[in-house]
C-alpha cells in the first residue's frame, strides 16, 4: 500500500522530529500517503453507516409491524426511532471502551473486536423473533443489539481521519477531508439499493416474515470483508509509526475534558447543520411518506438511491470548494443555504409527489456539500496527544446532538404541530453551526 517516491511526493507526519526518527532509517521506512489512508477511511465508514442504515430503514418499513404490532403504525415508528437514537447515546460509551482496549490488548485487536460486535449485533437482529412469537422478550433483544451496534460503532475508531487530516498537503485539506465522507452515500445507496430489491420481489407477507432479513445477513458479510481491508491498512508498520508519530494514541477522557474539553464541543456544534440534515432526508421522509403520503414505498426508495447518487457526487465538490475558500467558511456557507432550505421543507414534503422528490434531491446534495466538510473541521484545535481521543468523541457527540433523535423529533412534532417542526429542526443546526464556528473563530484569535 506503499507509494513508490519516484512517482508521488512522500508525506511525512509533521511531528516525526520530535519523536527523534533517525535520518538513516528513513529509506526503510515506507511512508504514507493520503490516497492510501483515504482508502482505509472509505472501507470502514462505508461498511459502518450501511449497518446503520438497514437498520433505520427497518425501523420504518419493519419494525412497527413485527416488533410493535400492539401499537399503531405511527405508534410503533416512534417506538422504533427511540431504538435508532440509542445507539448514538451509547456510542460514547462505546468510545471509550474501545480506547481501554487499545491501551491494553493494541490497535488490531480493538478493531477486531469492535467490528465483530457490530457484525454480530447486526446479524443478530435478523435472527430475533417476532413480537408475536416472543413477545416482550423480542423487544428486549432488539434493545441489546442496537445497544451492541452503538458501543461497536464507538469502539471502532481507528484514527485515521486524523492520520489524514495530518498528512495532507495543507492546500488539498478540502479534498481529502471529503474522501473519508464518501463511505456514507455509498453504505446508504448499498443499504437502501438491497432493501428495494428485496421489497420489490416479495409478497407483503414474505417480506415481513423473512425478506426483511436478508439486508441483515448481507451486513455481517460486509462487516468481514470490511474487517480484513481494514487490518491490512492499519496494523502495517508504516500505519502503526504514522500514528505514533502524530501522537494519535488514546489519552485520558478526564485529562482531555480538563484540559480541552471546550474543543469536543465546539467541534460538535460545528458540525451541527449537517448532521441534522442527515436523517432528515435519510430516513424521517421514508417515515412520513410510508404514514401519510401517497407515494408507494417500493418507488420512493427508488427516489432515494438517486438522492444517495447526488450526494455522492455533491461530495467531491465539497473538497474543490473547500480547497478554495476554506472548510469553515465552506461550512458556514452551507448552514446558511440549509436554514434557507429549512424554510421550504414543510411545502415541499406536504406536497405532491414531484415536490416530495425536490426535497429529497435537494437536500441530498445540501447534505453532500456540507457532510463533505463536516468530519475533523477544528481537530487541529487540540493540542497533539489529545487529538485521537478528542477526535472520537468530537464525532460522538456530533451524532449524539445532531442525528440521533432528528427522525422521532421531527416525526413526533410534525405529526402534533406540522412539518414546520422540520424547518425548525434544520434551522436550529444551522444556527448551531454559525454559533460554533464563531466561537471557534474568536478563540483562535
Amino acid at each position: 500500500m506503499t507509494t513508490p517516491a519516484s512517482t508521488a511526493p512522500s508525506i511525512v507526519s509533521p511531528n516525526a522530529g520530535a519523536h527523534g526518527a533517525n535520518p538513516a532509517n528513513s529509506a526503510e521506512e515506507a511512508q504514507l500517503a493520503p490516497g492510501d489512508i483515504a482508502v482505509g477511511v472509505v472501507i470502514g465508514r462505508a461498511s459502518e453507516y450501511f449497518d446503520f442504515f438497514v437498520y433505520g430503514i427497518a425501523s420504518v418499513l419493519v419494525f412497527p409491524a413485527v416488533f410493535f404490532p400492539f401499537v399503531d403504525r405511527l405508534e410503533g415508528t416512534l417506538w422504533a426511532f427511540v431504538l435508532f437514537a440509542l445507539a448514538f447515546v451509547v456510542r460514547p460509551l462505546g468510545t471509550m471502551a474501545g480506547m481501554a482496549v487499545q491501551r491494553r490488548f493494541g490497535r488490531g485487536t480493538k478493531l477486531i473486536v469492535a467490528l465483530l460486535l457490530l457484525g454480530s449485533s447486526t446479524v443478530s437482529i435478523a435472527l430475533l423473533p417476532s413480537y408475536a412469537e416472543a413477545g416482550a422478550l423480542s423487544l428486549v433483544l432488539l434493545t441489546l443489539a442496537r445497544i451492541g451496534q452503538g458501543l461497536a460503532l464507538g469502539a471502532s475508531w481507528d484514527g485515521l481521519p486524523s492520520l489524514l487530516a495530518l498528512n495532507t498537503p495543507e492546500h488539498r485539506r478540502g479534498w481529502y477531508a471529503m474522501l473519508g465522507q464518501l463511505g456514507a452515500p455509498l453504505g446508504f445507496f448499498v443499504a437502501c439499493g438491497v432493501f428495494a430489491y428485496v421489497h420489490a420481489n416479495a409478497s407483503t407477507a414474505d417480506f415481513l416474515g423473512w425478506g426483511w432479513r436478508f439486508p441483515f445477513f448481507a451486513a455481517f458479510a460486509i462487516n468481514v470483508v470490511a474487517l480484513f481491508a481494514r487490518l491490512r491498512l492499519v496494523v502495517t508498520h508504516e500505519y502503526e509509526r504514522g500514528l505514533e508519530e502524530a501522537e494519535l494514541e488514546p489519552c485520558g477522557v478526564r485529562e482531555l475534558f480538563s484540559s480541552q474539553g471546550y474543543n469536543v464541543f465546539i467541534g460538535a456544534f460545528a458540525a451541527l447543520a449537517s448532521y441534522a440534515l442527515f436523517h432528515l432526508v435519510t430516513i424521517f421522509p421514508l417515515s412520513w411518506v410510508t404514514i401519510y403520503a401517497q407515494q408507494e414505498v417500493g418507488g420512493f426508495l427508488r427516489v432515494e438511491l438517486v438522492g444517495a447518487v447526488l450526494c455522492a457526487l455533491a461530495i467531491p465538490v465539497s473538497g474543490l470548494v473547500a480547497d478554495r475558500i476554506g472548510r469553515r467558511r465552506t461550512l458556514g456557507s452551507l448552514a446558511i443555504a440549509i436554514a434557507v432550505f429549512s424554510g421550504f421543507a414543510p411545502s415541499l414534503l406536504d406536497g405532491s409527489a414531484w415536490a416530495q422528490d425536490a426535497f429529497i434531491f435537494i437536500g441530498f446534495i445540501l447534505l453532500g456539500l456540507s457532510y463533505g466538510q463536516a468530519a475533523g473541521t477544528v481537530t487541529s484545535n487540540f493540542l497533539p496527544r489529545f487529538r485521537y481521543t478528542g477526535a472520537a468523541l468530537t464525532a460522538d457527540f456530533a451524532w449524539l446532538l445532531g442525528a440521533a433523535f432528528a427522525p422521532l423529533v421531527a416525526l413526533g412534532l410534525s405529526v402534533r404541530f406540522g412539518l414546520i417542526a422540520v424547518s425548525l429542526y434544520l434551522l436550529s443546526g444551522a444556527i448551531c453551526t454559525l454559533v460554533a464556528l464563531r466561537a471557534n473563530r474568536l478563540l483562535k484569535d
